[in-house]
């Protein structure tokens, strides 16, 4: 399976042994969706489960928090995650902070899906990566796999997991590889990282989109590196970039959104507060610049094989 299909997969799977799933978002039904993820399943379980809803953000999230208020569970998707901004007061407001406000009398058991980052030389409004301003409101589970096995997995999990979720799909991946996926359910565990590569000279650290290119860059330049997909950015899997920091002394971090407040940064600063004492070197981040994404240059503002191996080059130099 290509990540489309894993996603597709698991929705059919859950909906068909769970009755409680409901999916709703701007043409899913009838048309599958923009990237057609969820093709077929309208037709499958009728359009009372699978809901085209008006252009909306906000009222498919508002919408879906009552779902889940009300023992159901929603799985929205924002059609692009660019979009979802006008329905953040619902995802700050209420759908992360309902658990602490009730202590724990409602729960709200809602994954949201929307494909996000660049890929398909969208521009400004359909490249964008945003996990920052969801891994910084407490009371949200934030994931996003790099390959179909992990993508089915990691869905799997968030649908039982029982709390909201933002469940971010990098739509470059979407047809990037196929590979064996199980048609059995299946976990991947939330919260763990996962080891792509093993070596002992640098720690690089990803997730999303940029593992395949880090990992082929890694491959290519015969870079002795131990890379790590996050594949959970809260919680962040802090014991694994512990293991390795300490291990190799060297870090990079790689992602495609901004690098101002980027989950490179809060990276580094737990690296710097834990773990300073096994550095050699400082700690590099290769990120998308502080800029709209751009329409043409899409090639030029994601991390790219120069940038990387610049930053291997400067971390191994450094004495």
């Amino acid at each position: 399976m290509n990540m489309v299909q894993a996603i597709n997969s698991t929705l059919d799977m859950k909906m068909a042994a769970d009755d409680s799933i409901i999916l709703l978002g701007e043409d899913i039904g009838k048309d599958g969706g923009v990237f057609r993820v969820t093709d077929g399943l309208q037709s499958k379980y009728g359009q009372q489960r699978v809901i085209d809803t008006p252009l909306t953000e906000l009222g498919i999230v508002g919408m879906a928090i009552g779902m889940a208020v009300y023992g159901l569970k929603p799985v929205p998707e924002i059609q692009f995650q660019d979009f979802i901004y006008t329905a953040m007061d619902q995802i700050i407001n209420q759908m992360a902070k309902m658990r602490y406000r009730t202590a724990g009398k409602i729960t709200v058991p809602l994954v949201l899906r929307t494909p996000y980052g660049g890929g398909i030389r969208g521009g400004l409004y359909h490249s964008q990566s945003g996990e920052s301003y969801f891994v910084h409101t407490a009371g949200l589970t934030v994931v996003t796999p790099s390959n179909p096995y992990d993508a089915k997995g990691l869905l799997s999990a968030s649908l039982d997991l029982g709390d909201p979720v933002i469940f971010l799909e990098p739509k470059k991946l979407y047809r990037f590889q196929k590979m064996d996926v199980p048609d059995e359910d299946y976990k991947v565990q939330i919260g763990k990282a996962r080891k792509v590569r093993e070596g002992d000279s640098i720690t690089i650290i990803t997730y999303g989109s940029m593992v395949p290119t880090v990992a082929a860059v890694v491959e290519k330049n015969k870079v002795d590196a131990d890379v790590i997909d996050l594949i959970t950015l809260s919680p962040l899997d802090i014991d694994a970039i512990s293991a390795s920091v300490k291990k190799t002394g060297r870090v990079m971090i790689v992602h495609e959104a901004p690098r101002t407040l980027g989950m490179g940064a809060e990276i580094s600063a737990m690296i710097s507060e834990r773990m300073i004492e096994y550095l050699y070197a400082p700690i590099l981040r290769v990120t998308g610049p502080d800029t709209p994404f751009p329409y043409r240059l899409e090639d030029t503002y994601l991390p790219n094989e120069k940038r990387i191996m610049d930053a291997v080059d400067k971390l191994l130099k450094f004495r």
